[in-house]
């Protein structure tokens, strides 16, 4: 007669189809959520750079303030269509616009040095900002911005931007100060720094 308990303990375990199914089915969700999930948070932590990079363009323009508190305008001003890149070559192709003042700040202040030639001042993305200093705002109105890659367009009281992203424009607007995504007027030696996220939205940082 068959030894039962023999032939039991010869039995191998094994997965039923329909676990495997389960178990992949498992495995390709985590996998999706994954996919979905991590470009996310890639754009989150470049807006989260490009924030601590606008907070630098804050921190160099209070040091310029310091060290110019005794010139006409302590404040580095530029008119229309000043849009160099931060190397200071650009800067040069742009001195027919560029005011001394608006191109001493961009070489001694966001570059490395002294009319420096390097620059390591560049969106997370990897391409150099470009910066774009307007005429004083102080008095409640800024000049007719007609230059293809710098449209600043009016927003209910003051003004915002509606550059797309990859542009790489840093506004800095002196004579104003944030109102959510829009600059408006404030005193003479009060500024503003607007620039397009990635993810949503314009970042605008001022000194007060």
């Amino acid at each position: 007669m068959p030894n039962k308990k023999a032939n039991s303990q010869k039995t191998v375990a094994g997965f039923t189809i329909i676990e495997v199914v389960l178990v992949l089915a498992i495995a390709g969700l985590i996998f999706l959520m994954v996919f979905v999930a991590l470009p996310a948070l890639q754009r989150s932590q470049r807006d989260t750079q490009r924030r601590n990079d606008m907070s630098r363009v804050d921190t160099s323009l209070v040091q310029y303030q310091t060290n110019n508190s005794s010139a006409e305008s302590d404040l580095p001003l530029g008119p229309s269509l000043y849009i160099p890149s931060t190397t200071s070559d650009k800067i040069d192709d742009g001195a027919s616009y560029a005011g001394s003042a608006a191109k001493e700040f961009i070489q001694r202040y966001m570059n490395s040095g002294t009319d420096s030639t390097t620059n390591n001042f560049q969106d997370p993305d990897g391409v150099l900002y470009s910066m774009f200093i307007t005429d004083s705002y102080a008095d409640g109105t800024l000049s007719d911005y007609s230059a293809e890659d710098a449209k600043m367009t009016t927003s209910g009281n003051g003004y915002t931007i509606d550059t797309e992203f990859n542009k790489h424009i840093i506004y800095v607007v002196p004579g104003g100060q944030c109102d959510g995504e829009t600059v408006v007027s404030s005193t003479k030696r009060h500024f503003a720094i607007l620039y397009r996220l990635e993810g949503a939205g314009v970042y605008c940082i001022d000194d007060q």
